[in-house]
């Protein structure tokens, strides 16, 4: 067992279309998924929390309505498609999960929500609340009105997005090898297998194939795109074997993969991209108390801010400026200017009669915050 799998607390799955459908008769593989989800639970008692991307939709929708297997589908096709298979994994994944006394949930995304701002929060913070009362969510494309996502096949890199969007410790793609070879190994006889990857170089890239068959639209190449994400985000990414019952449990047990090793841990990333890739839409000027308060790792409250400046939006960076008017450190505002104003010097418990509505208790969570040296 590697050190990045045993010491992963935070932990993104994701299962491709290719596993979880029988590619004959286009049947959900039921007895396969059970297994995974026992995994799963196994997982949850150690006290490790699991979300999971799963991909399936479309190729079961296409046979429930009786499309042509071996075609291509088009857009049109393929949406609706997804909107008939959705269903039935979902109650799938909704039976499995309650038979073992787990929460689950269910979450529909696209690439589109992970590269906006506002939406990239929300679909994060969803999925921090979920995590926090123990429930298992299950991403899902949203197919039916998803375009590029259909028509190329971004299950991975959809993957590797919410490991980063949540600060995962490790992705794990179950994939029809296990592993990534120095040549596809069902076209090469000197194809050797690929323990662990520090750096993504141009070699490593070369060495991608192509997807195995037209159940699955990502192949390794989409695999290797997810491990630059991921890594780049602080977070560890494995390839392994998924045709296996219980493959999770096998790569505790020491099965055969290949670990993309990332550099940095996903809250370093995090904070450094706030810090150095977001460009400040306002400021926030906090009292004498507050600056002890955010020096000891606490998070800023409307009761400590005494001034509001800029125009800014929920999800902005904004600077945190001390009240002589030194830069303390950034963040990503909970509130826009407006509604920062109105809350400004007032206990959080008062929000919800000043607003009219329930948000969150802090300005700009510690989390969500890079502190300046001193």
């Amino acid at each position: 067992m590697s050190e990045e799998w045993k010491n992963a607390r935070r932990i993104v799955v994701k299962i491709g279309s290719a596993l979880l459908i029988n590619a004959k008769t286009g049947r959900l593989r039921h007895d396969w998924l059970a297994a995974l989800v026992d995994d799963i639970a196994d997982l949850r008692a150690q006290g490790r929390e699991v979300v999971l991307v799963s991909s399936g939709a479309v190729a079961r929708g296409r046979r429930i309505l009786e499309l042509d297997s071996s075609a291509t589908l088009n857009l049109s096709q393929a949406q609706a498609s997804a909107a008939v298979g959705q269903i039935g994994l979902a109650h799938a994944y909704q039976d499995l999960f309650d038979g073992r006394d787990l929460v689950t949930a269910q979450i529909l995304l696209t690439l589109g929500d992970t590269e906006e701002r506002r939406r990239y929060l929300n679909a994060r913070n969803t999925i921090e609340e979920l995590l926090s009362l123990g429930a298992v969510p299950v991403v899902n494309e949203n197919d039916t009105v998803a375009t590029n996502e259909i028509r190329y096949g971004d299950n991975d890199r959809l993957a590797a997005r919410v490991a980063s969007m949540i600060s995962a410790d490790c992705l794990v793609i179950l994939s029809d090898i296990d592993g990534l070879y120095t040549a596809p190994p069902g076209e090469s006889d000197d194809a050797d297998h690929i323990a662990v990857v520090e750096e993504i170089t141009t070699d490593i890239e070369a060495m991608a194939g192509d997807a195995p068959d037209h159940f699955s639209s990502g192949g390794m190449i989409t695999k290797v795109a997810a491990a630059k994400i991921s890594v780049g985000s602080g977070t560890h990414m494995i390839i392994t074997s998924g045709k296996i019952t219980h493959p999770l449990k096998a790569l505790s047990d020491g099965a055969k993969h290949t670990l993309f090793r990332a550099h940095s841990d996903p809250v370093t990333a995090w904070k450094s991209w706030i810090a150095g890739s977001l460009e400040p839409k306002g400021k926030i000027t906090i009292d004498a108390g507050a600056v002890l308060a955010l020096a000891s790792g606490n998070s800023l409250l409307p009761a400590g801010v005494i001034g509001v400046d800029g125009e800014f939006d929920r999800g902005d960076a904004i600077i945190i400026m001390s009240p002589d008017g030194d830069e303390l450190g950034r963040g990503l505002s909970t509130y826009a200017k407006n509604d920062a104003e109105r809350i400004m010097g007032r206990q959080s418990s008062e929000i919800n009669d000043i607003l009219g509505f329930e948000g969150r208790a802090c300005i700009v969570h510690r989390d969500d915050m890079v502190l300046s040296a001193r």
